[in-house]
């Protein structure tokens, strides 16, 4: 499950975000301030740091430039100033996008989803998951000498899921990260995708499989 730390004095939007994140499928860690940030990042690497801007002790601009300069963690910033120089403080320091509050719960997950999202394009091209090799690049799945070759979104949701062993995404996000997050379709077209990747790696290989977890979506697991 990917893990988003938040970050802001204020106990109510702390919370508020939290339960959002939570809500969406996202492993939430919480921090009061920017020290507190600093320790969690050293300790436990999330995959992603929401940060409020007006902090006392450590302002959000100052905890995003100390992010940056010693991880690749991308940074959403937090911030009841939508001015255009306060937006552009926000990107110099480092941020990978700037949301105002207040803010729509849906526009946070959507702008959180499409950082994810373009971080994972700069993946490597090449991944592992047990015996499965998938090639970004020429968009082969092989398993010793055997090649399979998938239609784009499948192949696309395969990698998704390959990308984080065992780690469960939900069925919101593998839609916005396969299909885009203005996708206007139903959960029926993830459905069937699943079903057809699965059919394909039970033929390939039996030592992987994309497992079901009900209620929030799904996860590749590697078997022994």
């Amino acid at each position: 499950m990917l893990k988003i730390l938040v970050v802001d004095d204020d106990p109510n939007i702390l919370e508020l975000v939290s339960i959002q994140l939570t809500q969406a499928g996202y492993a939430v860690q919480k921090a009061s301030n920017g020290f507190e940030a600093l320790e969690i990042i050293e300790m436990d690497y999330p995959d992603l740091v929401v940060v409020d801007v007006m902090m006392p002790g450590m302002d959000g601009y100052t905890l995003t430039r100390k992010i940056r300069s010693t991880t690749d963690i991308p940074v959403l910033l937090l911030t009841a100033k939508g001015e255009l120089a306060d937006k552009e403080k926000g990107f110099l320091s480092g941020s990978d996008d700037y949301v105002v509050k207040p803010f729509e719960p849906k526009e946070l997950q959507f702008r959180i989803n499409a950082i994810l999202r373009r971080y994972d394009k700069a993946v490597d091209a090449f991944i592992q998951a047990g015996p499965l090799n998938i090639n970004r690049q020429s968009y082969e799945v092989l398993v010793g000498n055997k090649i399979l070759l998938l239609p784009l979104k499948e192949f696309e949701l395969l990698s998704v899921l390959a990308s984080r062993l065992n780690t469960v995404f939900t069925r919101d996000i593998l839609l916005e990260r396969v299909w885009g997050y203005d996708y206007e379709g139903d959960e029926q077209t993830l459905n069937v995708h699943i079903k057809r990747v699965r059919e394909k790696l039970q033929k390939l290989t039996p030592n992987v499989k994309i497992a079901t977890v009900r209620g929030v979506g799904y996860k590749l697991e590697v078997l022994e």
